[in-house]
Order: structure tokens, then C-alpha cells, then sequence
């Protein structure tokens, strides 16, 4: 499989009863994003100071974003990250969904008028996500697994589409490493279904150090 490209969409099936009686590896798993997260945190302190100052400097507005996202069994959370966009990003989605790129339930759209200048830079580069160590500091993420849905995005799932929250949802994932948003929704499930039926200690490993590249030279992210 190439970075951006999936060549057929598989149809995968989990068995929930066996995902949910994994219980040391979700230790094992939950230990590593407490130390991680932690570690992470104290050490870019100095660094989310600049990124902060930055996005002040840009505009006057706030600093974080926080967005309602649904987690594991469709928990409600805020997730926190860096702020990419003009401070009313949100009222302005409505009229530009005509040009959503994506189809499914998602909105991504590759020249969003609402980015700001150093929004660009940021989410091209993956930095506006790293407050979500806050969130993984706190359980509601890890540091590998799906992407948390946004609650209208899973009013339009189907059963099979709600898979994606057998499990605690990640800040990086098979779908950020294999093109993020050149990949469509139908493709998006299937990475993060077959991440669920491989995840193992190693495969979450192997995948922060695709992500880790990633930010060195992005993909498909916008």
C-alpha cells in the first residue's frame, strides 16, 4: 500500500466480545500513553509557548480549540488542539459543505478559506494535534487508534461504520500514516478497522514512528 493510496476497501468484521477482553494490552497500552503523554507535555512546554504566541500574534484570538468528539462506546469529550482556523470557523462550515472533497461523514475540504497563516503550517505539519497529549493524559485518547468522530459526523454511520468506537481513539492512526486526507471516508474505516484487528504493542510502535516521519515530511494532511 502507498502513502495517499488504498487500492481496494476491504469489508472487515470484529468480534467486539474479543477486542473488549484484551485486558493487558489495553494496560500495557494504557501505562505507555500515561508516561508518554506526560513526558511529552513537560518536554514541549517550551515549544507550545512559541506555537502559542504565534497564533496570538496572527490574530488576538484564543490559543486552544476544543471540539465535542466521541470516544470509546460513543463517550462524549472535548479534544483539545492547537487553533488553525479564524474564531468562527464553525458558523462558516455551513455554507461551504457544497465543496466538501470528501464523501461519507466527514468534512475536509483541500483550500479552506477559514485556515489561518500559521493555521496552514501547523496542521500541515501535524503541530496543531499536539495538545491532544492532554487528552491522552487523561484517557480519553491514546496515542495510537482511530480518530475520534465528531457527533453529527456518527449520526450518519452505519452499523458497521460504528466499529470504529469498539475502541479508545487515537491522535494517530493507519489513516494519518497512509495519506490522512487524500484518503476517503470508505478507506478511513477500513485502516482503522484493520488497525483494531492487528492492534498489538509493536504495530502501535511501528506506527508512532511512521507519524514521527510524517511530521518531519507531511502527507496529506490539510
Amino acid at each position: 500500500m502507498q502513502r495517499g493510496q488504498v487500492s481496494e476497501v476491504q469489508t472487515i468484521y470484529l468480534d467486539r466480545n474479543r477486542i473488549n477482553h484484551r485486558y493487558v494490552y489495553r494496560l500495557l497500552k494504557r501505562i505507555g500513553d500515561f508516561f508518554f503523554s506526560f513526558s511529552g507535555l513537560v518536554l514541549l512546554l517550551p515549544f507550545f509557548l512559541v506555537v502559542a504566541l504565534l497564533i496570538t500574534l496572527e490574530d488576538g484570538g484564543t490559543i486552544f480549540y476544543k471540539q465535542k468528539r466521541l470516544g470509546r462506546g460513543g463517550k462524549i469529550f472535548y479534544m483539545y488542539k492547537f487553533r488553525s482556523m479564524c474564531m468562527d470557523a464553525e458558523e462558516k462550515q455551513a455554507e461551504l459543505k457544497k465543496y466538501n472533497e470528501i464523501e461519507g461523514a466527514m468534512f475536509k475540504m483541500k483550500h479552506d478559506p477559514r485556515v489561518t497563516k500559521v493555521g496552514h503550517f501547523i496542521r500541515k505539519t501535524s503541530i496543531d494535534e499536539l495538545p491532544q497529549l492532554f487528552n491522552v493524559l487523561l484517557g480519553h485518547m491514546s496515542l495510537v487508534g482511530p480518530r475520534p468522530p465528531l457527533p453529527n459526523e456518527v449520526a450518519q454511520y452505519s452499523e458497521y461504520d460504528k466499529q470504529r468506537l469498539y475502541v479508545i481513539p487515537g491522535c494517530t492512526g493507519l489513516w494519518q500514516v497512509n495519506g490522512r486526507s487524500e484518503v476517503g471516508f470508505s478507506e478511513m474505516v477500513m485502516l482503522d478497522l484493520k488497525y483494531i484487528q492487528k492492534s498489538s504493542i509493536l504495530f502501535d510502535l511501528a506506527i508512532i514512528l511512521r507519524t514521527i516521519k510524517i511530521m518531519v515530511r507531511p502527507n496529506g494532511a490539510y
